[in-house]
């Protein structure tokens, strides 16, 4: 199974340009947080009907076991991020059905045109392409680039230069 460094490293190969790696700080927290809204329905009630079930949630618990899985810090880290996006999706799914919808799908193409811009920068095409587990990765590396930026976890940066592709 690939390691933390392993997935990062691959991730950032397809991530050099700057200008790309800035328009995946605003596409994909758009993306993140459109399928959040878009699978914030149905609510499934539980119990007494006071707690609900929603597939975003079931889809960002099964999210956090992974990055759980390859960092405890980091794994911590993107379940406390994607706690707020499913109390904000679940903001956006509780409105009006056109609202909702006009919401989730218009942050979901905005995001990708602005991903998809970067790419054009970069002159690659993005890293999903080739392992679909890109699509996991990408929002993790962008903890880990602000980690980096913030002068923390130092021996994950150095890991990551020593294994670039």
């Amino acid at each position: 199974m690939k390691t933390l460094i392993d997935h990062l490293a691959n991730y950032a190969a397809y991530h050099r340009d700057p200008r790309n790696v800035f328009t995946h700080f605003i596409g994909i927290p758009m993306i993140v947080l459109a399928v959040t809204a878009l699978l914030g329905r149905p609510a499934i009630p539980l119990g007494d009907g006071s707690a609900y079930l929603t597939p975003a949630m079931l889809v960002y618990i099964l999210s956090c076991l992974f990055y759980l899985r390859l960092s405890l810090g980091f794994g911590i880290a993107m379940a406390a991020i994607l706690a707020v996006f499913l109390y904000v999706g679940a903001l956006i799914a509780a409105l009006p059905t056109g609202w909702w919808l006009t919401a989730g799908a218009g942050l979901f193409v905005v995001g990708w045109v602005i991903q998809f811009i970067g790419h054009y920068y970069e002159g690659r095409k993005p890293a999903f392409v080739d392992d679909l587990v890109g699509l996991l990765v990408g929002p993790l590396f962008l903890v880990a680039e602000t980690a980096f930026a913030l002068g923390l976890a130092r021996d994950t940066r150095e890991a990551m230069g020593a294994h670039a592709p």
